[in-house]
């Protein structure tokens, strides 16, 4: 297994905890970031409809999927064999049956139709139709909205959580190399993206690596002023900029990274904002401490960059760690104005301050865990602007 018994045992407790406070009495958990959490279930099957059910009186959750993802249920989870319940394959994408009819089946088998039923309601994996055949199917249920309840116990990180990140930072640090070496003139980008991928993948000599959440991103010139854009076939030119935003995966847990390359002469303009999103970022990481206010992250940023007249207007960072595509993130803590939360050791971010201006852009970014007496980087790697003279 990934994790010890003790540890799924001490992450169910808590989750318990949650479910309790907000008078849960079964929870249905369809993020399988939150389901391999509890679980250990580990497959690419998100794609159909699958399940974990916890009940508040209960040792052991219970795993709904499709019937040929049942052996991987077997494989990857601490779970008793008669906690593993597979559904007909005849409920896939059927236009008469939907497997939450079946899901709705099993409660009332079970005697827990009537009790106050948890859902992740905001959930890339929960669809209104789901929500529509429970309450069809279990009319005298009280249904709750226990969107991200899950992954708020997952907020602080077991040391062999932290470990794991650790192996991702290995991985994301030898592809970003990777990928650096490769940009020069007349490289196309697809073949940058290829050689990343494989680095990602293949890990370490010690470690493989897993398929990160977010595929490598990769804007170029005129591109680098939005971030979320990935690859073409088109080959660099000589005063392209590079944005390379890539992760380490290991066990589904992540680490991302970062940088920017400039291929030939930089111009004065990129040259500035470079220095001062280093600036920022690096007046972040000499603050950051268990004790203060995500918040006061953010106002450290724009205090220190407020000289030069950039802004930022989107968030500073966010909790990460585990999840499955399409994103890294935890979806609970953002390092923004306003966010109050407290930071406490083995916290772990994504610490980005990119800045994206009209035709042009700078990205730098760490993954940071929180440790007892400030922060640690789980990569080491130069932060500014990365010269290339192409050849």
């Amino acid at each position: 297994m990934t994790f010890s018994t003790l540890e799924y045992k001490e992450r169910i407790r808590k989750t318990k905890e949650r479910m309790m406070e907000k008078g849960i009495e079964v929870l249905l958990i369809t993020d399988p970031g939150n389901i391999y959490y509890l679980s250990g279930y580990n497959g690419w099957s998100f794609y159909v409809h699958q399940m974990l059910i916890l009940i508040i009186d209960e040792d052991q959750p219970m795993w709904i999927g499709r019937e040929m993802d049942a052996n991987a249920a077997k494989v990857t989870t601490w779970l008793y064999r008669d906690n593993i319940i597979p559904y007909p394959d005849d409920y896939v994408h059927s236009e008469t049956k939907h497997p939450m009819d079946f899901v709705a089946g099993f409660l009332k088998e079970i005697g827990q139709e009537n009790r106050s039923i948890g859902v992740e309601m905001e959930n890339y994996y929960f669809t209104a139709k789901c929500l529509e055949r429970l309450k069809k199917a279990m009319p005298n249920s009280v249904f709750k909205d226990a969107t991200l309840l899950v992954n708020w116990v997952r907020l602080i990180k077991s040391d062999t959580e932290i470990e794991y990140m650790k192996r991702a930072a290995v991985i994301a640090e030898k592809a970003m190399k990777a990928g650096i070496e490769m940009i020069n003139e007349g490289v196309r980008e697809c073949d940058v993206a290829a050689k990343i991928f494989h680095t990602q993948i293949s890990g370490t000599e010690e470690f493989g690596g897993d398929y990160p959440s977010i595929v490598p991103l990769l804007p170029s010139g005129e591109k680098t002023s939005t971030p979320h854009l990935t690859w073409t076939d088109e080959r660099y030119k000589d005063g392209d900029a590079v944005i390379l935003e890539l992760a380490g995966c290991y066990k589904r847990y992540h680490a991302p990274l970062a940088r920017t390359v400039q291929i030939g002469k930089p111009s004065e303009k990129l040259k500035t904002l470079a220095s001062v999103a280093v600036e920022g970022i690096n007046a972040c990481l000499d603050m950051i401490a268990p004790g203060i206010a995500c918040e006061e992250i953010e106002e450290t940023w724009r205090k220190t960059i407020a000289k030069s007249g950039f802004v930022k207007e989107s968030r500073l960072g966010y909790s990460m760690g585990l999840n499955y595509p399409p994103d890294w993130g935890e979806h609970t803590v953002s390092i923004r104005k306003g966010d109050k939360t407290i930071l406490k050791p083995n916290m772990t971010f994504h610490l980005i301050p990119g800045l994206w201006l009209d035709n042009y852009g700078f990205e730098v970014s760490e993954s940071i865990r929180i440790t007892e007496n400030g922060c640690e980087t789980l990569a080491s790697m130069p932060r500014d602007l990365i010269l290339k003279e192409y050849v």
